[in-house]
């Protein structure tokens, strides 16, 4: 691995952008983007970056005693090389220090690697959100986990 996440800043948002375009039917603009990452009282930003490049980026989102996932990409050409597996464990141990309870998220019903990498870190389907994504009708499954804390491993179910 010659990559590492930081915290995301603004100089990266064409990156994230670029990253955005190419992976969801529905990407965020930059003012979505600049929104959502200035709001660092409950929003955490993180960019996993090799050479200048971003590689993957992870937003989410801190509602009480809850994480939602808002979005995690990876640059076509750079998947299956652990950037999002990093990135999601980044968020959770980030979360786990914050003493967060559970996480929540929805992902595209047809987006089953993202579904499996999900799964690894504790995350069950727990219900459907039809016709979510507006601009081609697909439902999401919602994904839930009970966090107990995220050790190096990752997260583990609670009891």
């Amino acid at each position: 691995m010659t990559w590492r996440i930081r915290v995301a800043e603004r100089r990266d948002v064409p990156g994230i952008l670029e990253i955005e375009e190419a992976q969801f039917p529905e990407p965020w603009s930059r003012g979505m983007l600049l929104d959502e990452m200035a709001n660092v009282a409950t929003r955490r930003y993180t960019v996993a970056e090799e050479d200048g490049i971003i590689l993957g980026y992870c937003g989410v989102m801190f509602v009480l005693s809850e994480l939602h996932v808002n979005t995690l990409g990876t640059r076509p050409g750079h998947e299956g090389r652990g950037v999002a597996t990093a990135l999601l464990q980044d968020a959770l141990a980030d979360a786990a220090t914050r003493q967060v309870a559970t996480a929540l998220l929805e992902v595209a019903v047809s987006n089953q690697r993202a579904q499996r990498l999900y799964q690894r870190f504790g995350f069950a389907p727990v219900s459907v959100r039809k016709r979510y994504y507006q601009k081609t009708g697909e439902d999401a499954l919602v994904m839930f986990a009970h966090l107990t804390g995220a050790p190096a491993g990752g997260p583990t179910l609670a009891p």
